[in-house]
């Protein structure tokens, strides 16, 4: 804690991309998506906050790998422009570069986005329609840091969330922080995702946080973050 503590005033976070796209993610939990991607082979990946789309980049590259491996296994012919697993990421503010950069690149094909509040119920709505016919679905939440807002996310779209399959909240860390961290967001020690999460679990039965990850990973900005659905 001490040590990504000093990182968090370098931006050390910033450091990193993702097939050309920066992810804005510390290392160790780009190694467990990747994990958890391989391990659940969802067919459908939804991430709240897109910022400038490396982890967009990422779930879709893992996609990717996925088809290229299950046709290697069964010997049938790969079509890498037809997709059928596909990521969906939503985001309040699509910067317009960023936008341009995401569709622009060769991960495209199994990238959509949609601009709007991710907890606004057309916004949900939307979301649940482009879910439909998908079998097995991860979560990942990295928008808005307050706890209304990721409490709001968490019942809209944990329910999508297959068994076996993981809900992953990111920056839970903020509650093991200091206090005034982050001056000038809205959120703090006492109001963040961890508590969001607390409050959820609480009254979900159905979700259990996966221990083994965060003491495999040792550095992560999603400690008790990663759940996953029984």
């Amino acid at each position: 804690m001490e040590w990504l503590r000093r990182t968090l005033t370098h931006n050390y976070s910033y450091n990193y991309s993702w097939l050309g796209r920066p992810i804005i993610q510390y290392p160790q939990d780009m190694v467990a998506i990747q994990e958890l991607i391989w391990r659940t082979r969802p067919d459908l990946i939804i991430e709240t906050g897109i910022a400038h789309g490396g982890s967009l980049i990422l779930s879709a590259s893992m996609l990717a790998l996925l088809d290229y491996c299950e046709a290697v296994e069964s010997g049938q012919p790969l079509d890498p422009k037809g997709p059928c697993r596909r990521v969906l990421g939503v985001d309040i503010d699509i910067r317009a570069h960023n936008r341009e950069a995401i569709e622009a690149h060769p991960m495209a094909h199994r990238i959509d986005m949609l601009q709007g509040s991710s907890v606004a119920p057309d916004i949900v709505a939307e979301v649940y329609q482009r879910a439909r016919g998908h079998e097995r679905v991860l979560v990942i939440l990295d928008s808005n840091h307050t706890h209304e807002h990721v409490l709001a996310e968490l019942d809209a779209y944990a329910p999508l969330v297959s068994s076996g399959s993981y809900c992953v909240v990111f920056d839970t860390v903020i509650e093991d922080l200091p206090a005034g961290v982050y001056p000038d967001r809205p959120w703090d020690v006492g109001d963040n995702p961890k508590t969001a999460v607390r409050e959820f679990l609480a009254r979900n039965s159905d979700f259990v946080v996966d221990e083994d990850i965060e003491a495999k990973l040792l550095i992560t900005v999603a400690p008790g973050g990663y759940l996953r659905r029984i």
